[in-house]
């Protein structure tokens, strides 16, 4: 019944009950305000239709429930309800996304949205032109192609016939790291040294079985090294971890359980090793202080001081698209 009642609240609200006439000098025609969407009893893309006739669409989330007219351009966002306390925005890929708590009227809620116009549209353009750059940089999966491996370049070396017994078998696929420079082991080139990532594959592979092949290696890298990590932080908080699993997320870069399982996503290993370190260190946190609390990043800077540096990195610098 509190769900329908709520439900019919947001769907005929218009202005809020009870609301007293505009105040001024006897006489005088009160001066009318600019108008503004307001609440509607139609379907959500009736509404944003209308408002787009008057105005370019410039931003819409796919899950879009409602719209707001901000700088001249119209902004259609997801709304949904919550049990939060204050009405939150976040800024992603798909767009805005604005939460409420329930008992909040609909006008407020359009109010906050014009409140906060500035930051919106400053957001949404910063994330459209992070997306553009990435589809830019998109990876075209060929012999030559390159991709970023812990911060730097790796190119890709497709090989129908290495030397006997040069490759390593990922999978099925035999790949290989190599440096070229001469006489330098794995681990220890210098920054300017090219690496490459040398791949045995059949002769007329497709773009996905390069794709697939490269990712089962980066994998394969992954565990080994966020294990590593994890072994090396742990006692450092004093925590304890169980199982590692890796993940393909697109939105989250890991996840820790009260149970000592730790989630990471191994698309991490395009970052610097500071950065990857970070996400460890956070994680490893979250087994002592399960919450985004200040007692929780207070543990995460004891490990790591400069973590709000490298956060900013991992959302700012993103990743190519495969």
């Amino acid at each position: 019944m509190h769900r329908l009642l709520q439900f019919t609240r947001d769907l005929f609200e218009l202005a809020p009950a009870g609301s007293p006439a505009p105040s001024g000098p006897a006489g005088k025609t009160p001066k009318l305000k600019e108008k503004v969407p307001v609440a509607h009893s139609g379907t959500a893309q009736d509404a944003i239709e209308k408002i787009a006739g008057n105005a370019p669409a410039a931003f819409r989330h796919p899950h879009a429930t409602r719209e707001a007219l901000l700088g001249g351009m119209v902004v259609a966002y997801a709304f949904r309800r919550s049990a939060r306390r204050s009405i939150g925005f976040s800024v992603g890929p798909e767009g805005l996304a604005v939460s409420a708590p329930k008992w909040v009227p609909l006008h407020e809620i359009d109010q906050s949205v014009r409140d906060k116009s500035g930051w919106i549209l400053k957001k949404l353009r910063q994330t459209r032109e992070r997306h553009e750059r990435l589809e830019s940089a998109r990876i075209d999966w060929k012999d030559g192609a390159t991709f970023p491996f812990q911060g730097e370049p790796l190119r890709l070396v497709i090989e129908a016939h290495p030397p006997a017994g040069a490759a390593r078998a990922v999978n099925g696929v035999s790949a290989e790291l190599k440096s070229l420079a001469a006489g330098l082991p794995e681990g220890a080139w210098p920054a300017e040294v090219e690496r490459a990532l040398h791949l045995r594959l059949p002769l007329g592979a497709t773009r996905e079985q390069i794709r697939d092949a490269v990712q089962a290696w980066l994998m394969r890298q992954a565990r080994q090294i966020f294990s590593e990590r994890l072994a090396h932080f742990a006692p450092q908080l004093g925590v304890q971890w169980h199982k590692l699993s890796l993940s393909s997320a697109s939105t989250r870069w890991g996840s820790a359980s009260s149970n000592g399982s730790i989630r990471l996503n191994w698309r991490l290993l395009h970052f610097k090793p500071a950065v990857m370190d970070y996400v460890v260190v956070h994680e490893l946190s979250h087994l002592r202080v399960m919450d985004h609390s200040p007692r929780f990043w207070d543990t995460v800077r004891t490990i790591v001081p400069n973590y709000a540096e490298l956060r900013s990195q991992l959302k700012d610098e993103g990743i190519p698209r495969w």
